[in-house]
């Protein structure tokens, strides 16, 4: 007879769900037979297959040995980099200023070293996480940025946290502040900038109308405000009220003013003659602001965390900013 005790981050899911994750090398037909033989219990009990298991229960297995074992596991998050520049840390979430030229996930090009498998293996040589004692919940980002662009991101610790954190993130209970150099001089100082937006999926790209024109565009808006403004360029913070992909980058160079060092939306001739190879764009500050209640993490309310060097704002200041 094996043994689990459910914790935190295994609770709230089905029964038959926990023991697919937990005991995989159980096929799923004799996974049912056995707990209607009640050689599969909960708390010493009787249990069913949509069982939702609580903090606390023990779920007990009277199956044969040979189901419990393990082969040895080289985890891939191990060849990750230990690279990782912490803003905040506690038992709930991380803040991370993620570097640009960093993936915040795998994609078919970069598998290992990505923002969130350097945090699993910062977490795992912690000791805080081990993927063999969570058969569900495993570290994930709240928020994501493009590879090309630097800045916060929140990585999830518990169960909890993610889900409280993906709700406040849709409630715009969240809010995140960019900053970015622009080519030119805006008009306006500062300004709300709305359109329609497309993809198109198989070149990565996406494309602002000022009006809707296929039934796939997404409404965005872009809440800006100029800084600074020298040697035809400008320093500019943005309130992203719509998250849409490349949604600044795009709306800002679709009113003829793109980002110093994006080649996609932008001229690379242009950023030549700055001499920068990187894009200007930096998610620099994140305000916590609940208006109901969010559990575990209400300490965080109120609460502003920014990156203070930003890179190009001191590249501005020697390109004639002022």
């Amino acid at each position: 007879m094996k043994s689990f005790t459910i914790q935190k981050n295994d609770a709230g899911q089905r029964l038959d769900k926990y023991l697919s994750k937990s005991v995989p090398n159980l096929p799923q037909a004799l996974m049912y037979k056995y707990i209607r033989l009640k050689r599969i219990k909960i708390n010493h009990k009787r249990a069913q297959i949509s069982t939702r298991l609580q903090v606390g229960d023990e779920v007990e297995l009277y199956i044969n040995d040979e189901f419990f074992e393990k082969q040895e596991t080289r985890y891939d998050f191990l060849g990750a980099s230990k690279s990782l520049d912490l803003l905040y840390e506690d038992e709930n979430i991380l803040l991370l200023n993620k570097k640009a030229g960093l993936l915040s996930h795998p994609d078919d090009r970069e598998y290992i070293d990505t923002l969130i498998t350097r945090v699993k293996r910062y977490l795992y040589e912690k000791g805080e996480y081990c993927p063999d004692d969570e058969a569900s919940f495993v570290p994930a980002l709240v928020n994501r940025i493009d590879r090309n662009t630097s800045g916060i991101v929140i990585a999830a610790k518990t169960a909890e946290a993610l889900r409280v954190l993906n709700q406040k993130m849709k409630d715009r209970e969240l809010h995140k502040y960019y900053l970015c150099v622009v080519h030119g001089t805006l008009k306006e100082k500062e300004g709300l900038l709305e359109g329609w937006l497309w993809k198109d999926e198989n070149k990565n790209k996406v494309f602002i109308h000022s009006k809707k024109k296929n039934p796939d565009d997404k409404a965005i808006r872009t809440q800006y405000r100029v800084l600074r403004e020298g040697n035809g360029l400008s320093l500019l913070e943005v309130d992203l009220l719509t998250g849409r992909t490349h949604q600044i980058r795009a709306h800002l160079a679709s009113i003829g003013h793109p980002l110093l060092g994006d080649g996609k939306y932008g001229s690379n001739a242009q950023n030549k003659q700055s001499g920068l190879k990187k894009q200007c764009l930096c998610s620099y500050k994140l305000q916590f602001d609940f208006s109901t209640d969010a559990g575990a993490l209400n300490y965080l309310n109120g609460k502003t965390f920014e990156i203070k060097d930003v890179w190009f704002r001191t590249e501005f200041e020697t390109l004639g900013g002022n």
